[in-house]
């Protein structure tokens, strides 16, 4: 029962979260362009708060593991909801910044319910808990991104922001009177400072939930880095995270340049929130028992070649596309390549480690996202700086079909066994 009462109130939080998230999606990089940002100073956006997250993620998540998950949830989701307000009212560029620089540095929103949900589940129930984020995701970017593109048409640029703004305060209500307490925990000396720490900690302290090293704790990384097999599944990770933000971050600034509708008029935030809708739908789809049947007849890492390969054929796709229905095929091709790689190169790396290593493991992959994010948009945005559209699809495509000649060639993944004789084994 107590499950069941924490199920719901995470999966409404994280839904509005998503939702407030999405909806702003189509519009930032347009936005930004209204108060005389360049491409490449547009996609910095991105950057800038993938930078502030990667410092303040595992800071949050410390809060949290000491005083609680749910007053460092809300404090999460204020700086969210600050920084929406900030972006709906802004008057000039430096605003703007302003708005995605508070959101970074109160991130944590996804990694506290992932962790809460950690706390309050039983571990062989837990995969199935950490489904409840998927699904909202799924509606979140299926809904939101259309939503928010309407709002921008009909409205004005500014209305997205204001409305997210709002269902980010829903989601601190929410969170106030809906989310069960959790008794605030003792510190504990950090689990990973130390190559040595980060193999001995206890089982329930860096669960599925993800403990995120800091960004300076280098022991930690080079203590999993060493591994070759976790190194290669690191760096096909990281290689999706960059081409996805890449192309992620600049989409709707290449579709406005690129595009045009049936009226002969240039490509706006709603024609880029209807496709990401989509593509969301797309995901939902795949996301709900596709993968897993994919996954059973095929294998992980037959799919993590297929993702890339895919990836890499989409990409292409979308570059070479001047009208929209091979511009649909791209989506639709790309929806099942990012669909795809993300879950199955992290399930992979779950795999590869002892069970009790996987909390840092997880919490590592997202470090490594948000490097990404800090490093792939301004690539990208240079490339549309200087008016080079092609090149910028190219850019990603290159990547994840660097990515595919690193599974190929160099797999990576450990044996169950293999990883449970690299450690010693968990605690019961």
């Amino acid at each position: 029962m107590k499950q069941r009462s924490a199920l719901l109130p995470i999966f409404l939080i994280v839904l509005v979260d998503v939702l407030g998230f999405t909806i702003v999606i189509p519009l930032l990089g347009l936005y930004a362009e209204r108060f005389g940002a360049s491409p490449l100073v547009a996609t910095t956006l991105v950057s800038v708060y993938a930078l502030c997250s990667l410092l303040s993620t595992p800071l949050i998540g410390r809060l949290s593991d000491q005083y609680g998950r749910k007053p460092l949830l809300m404090i999460s989701q204020a700086g969210t909801c600050a920084g929406f307000v900030m972006l709906g009212f802004s008057s000039s560029l430096w605003m703007v910044f302003v708005g995605r620089i508070l959101d970074g540095l109160t991130a944590g929103n996804l990694s506290i319910a992932q962790a809460y949900i950690s706390d309050h589940t039983r571990p062989e129930e837990r995969a199935k808990a950490f489904g409840v984020i998927g699904v909202a995701f799924g509606f979140g970017f299926m809904f939101g991104p259309a939503l928010g593109g309407w709002l921008g048409e009909a409205y004005g640029m500014h209305m997205p922001f204001v409305v997210a703004a709002c269902l980010s305060l829903s989601s601190i209500l929410a969170t106030y009177t809906l989310l069960p307490g959790d008794a605030p925990k003792p510190a504990e000396p950090p689990t990973d400072t130390a190559p040595a720490t980060a193999s001995k900690a206890p089982a329930g302290d860096t669960g599925p939930g993800g403990r995120r090293p800091g960004a300076f704790d280098f022991a930690t990384y080079a203590e999993y880095f060493r591994r070759p097999g976790i190194l290669a599944l690191y760096a096909q990770f990281f290689l999706f995270a960059f081409a996805f933000s890449c192309f992620f971050s600049g989409f709707a600034l290449y579709a406005e340049r690129k595009f045009r509708t049936a009226d002969g008029m240039r490509w706006s935030a709603a024609e880029v929130g209807y496709l990401f809708a989509y593509v969301g739908l797309l995901g939902i789809i795949l996301q709900g028992g596709l993968l897993g049947r994919l996954v059973k007849r095929f294998g992980e890492l037959r799919l993590t070649i297929a993702g890339f390969l895919a990836a890499a054929i989409a990409y292409v796709t979308v570059g070479l596309s001047y009208t929209l229905v091979p511009l649909v095929i791209g989506a639709t091709i790309s929806a099942f390549g990012n669909g795809v790689l993300r879950p199955v190169i992290t399930s992979r790396l779950t795999q590869s480690v002892g069970r009790h290593e996987q909390g840092v493991a997880i919490g590592i992959s997202g470090s490594l996202n948000s490097m990404a994010m800090a490093m792939a948009p301004p690539t990208g945005g240079a490339m549309l700086e200087n008016g080079w559209l092609i090149a910028w699809a190219l850019v990603p495509g290159s990547v994840v079909t660097l990515g595919l000649l690193v599974t190929l060639l160099w797999p990576g993944g450990r044996r169950p066994e293999d990883a449970a004789a690299a450690s010693p084994p968990a605690h019961s």
